[in-house]
């Protein structure tokens, strides 16, 4: 295992081909009726790359991604029309469906009223403890998992002060921070994903 020790910027380490993963037991959550961790198979999951407000193509999008083995897919919901288009989208398709939300809780609990199997918020951006709240009880109401999305690109101002740049050590500082908004309310059924476009 190499590792770059550097005090001015991250500590990243790599692995090496021979190194081998092994899976952690999680707690399992359920998007639909698919099951994701505590031993579950791995799941495919995309996102779709239409205009949501395309109702037609986006459902054909996701009938093709689901032709080739996808089990969940990821929807942007920007806007109170994506929400209407998201709930008949939801009535044309079997998969799962994941409503990506950003800023705006209302869309988030639009988005569960429509159906939504799971939510996709970051929840430093969608508003007050209050309305992080109310979008939480709702999901609780409806037994619906929130995946908490951390992505290089948007981390938070005061973890990139910190360690200097995007680095592994701060996505994980903003996942835990959130997770445990999440955690504090009482909500367990939360999926995590970070993600770079460069690492």
């Amino acid at each position: 295992m190499k590792k770059i020790d550097n005090s001015n910027s991250c500590n990243f380490q790599y692995a090496n081909a021979e190194t081998s993963i092994k899976r952690r037991k999680t707690r399992q959550i359920k998007i639909g009726e698919v099951a994701i961790g505590g031993g579950a198979p791995i799941v495919v999951q995309s996102m779709t790359k239409t205009d949501t407000r395309d109702i037609e193509l986006t459902a054909a999008q996701i009938k093709r991604l689901e032709k080739i083995g996808c089990e969940v897919v990821r929807i942007a919901v920007p806007d109170n029309e994506a929400v209407e288009a998201f709930g008949e989208i939801k009535k044309q398709v079997s998969l799962p469906l994941v409503a990506d939300i950003h800023f705006d809780y209302r869309l988030a609990l639009a988005s569960l009223e429509k159906g939504a199997d799971a939510l996709r918020i970051n929840p430093g951006n969608i508003g007050s403890k209050e309305k992080v709240r109310e979008v939480v009880q709702a999901a609780k109401d409806r037994a619906v998992p929130i995946r908490i999305g951390v992505n290089s690109g948007s981390l938070e101002k005061g973890l990139l002060r910190k360690y200097g740049e995007a680095c592994p050590e701060a996505m994980v500082e903003s996942a835990l921070k959130h997770v445990k908004i999440l955690e504090d309310m009482d909500f367990p059924h939360i999926k995590v994903s970070l993600k770079a476009s460069d690492v």
